[in-house]
């Protein structure tokens, strides 16, 4: 991995500043994030059994990445481009389409939205697949 320099450093720091004074609870990090859509893709993986409103809570850390990656600097994006498409794919797989919007009946999905909204669980278990299913 190319060694990162200090304006690398600064864009970091100044999408999770932007993203925070945008409405973000705090500044994040691109590390936190892609650890947080990396929990969330192994869980889903296994079988998703969480409320609906924690998994449309868990799908924003992805909004984080896809709002922050044009604040990044080249050489940020590059080192992380192979991560986010590895794990957005591993998403992917364990997911199917949400072909009757059953996650807009909890959350508004908008057409703006990322893709990743238009996902569920391919294994749902528990409170989520009791939600998913009503």
């Amino acid at each position: 991995m190319t060694e990162m320099t200090p304006e690398d450093y600064k864009s970091v720091t100044a999408a999770g500043q932007l993203l925070q004074e945008q409405g973000w609870r705090k500044v994040f990090t691109v590390n936190e994030m892609m650890e947080a859509w990396e929990s969330l893709v192994a869980e889903v993986e296994t079988g998703y059994d969480q409320l609906v409103d924690e998994y449309t809570n868990d799908l924003a850390c992805r909004d984080w990445l896809a709002l922050a990656w044009p604040h990044l600097t080249e050489r940020v994006q590059a080192a992380r481009r192979g991560a986010l498409a590895s794990l957005d794919a591993r998403f992917t797989a364990a997911t199917t389409e949400d072909t009757d919007q059953r996650l807009s009946r909890f959350h508004r999905v908008d057409a703006g939205d990322g893709w990743w909204w238009r996902r569920l669980p391919a294994q749902r278990l528990g409170a989520f697949a009791n939600d998913m299913n009503d």
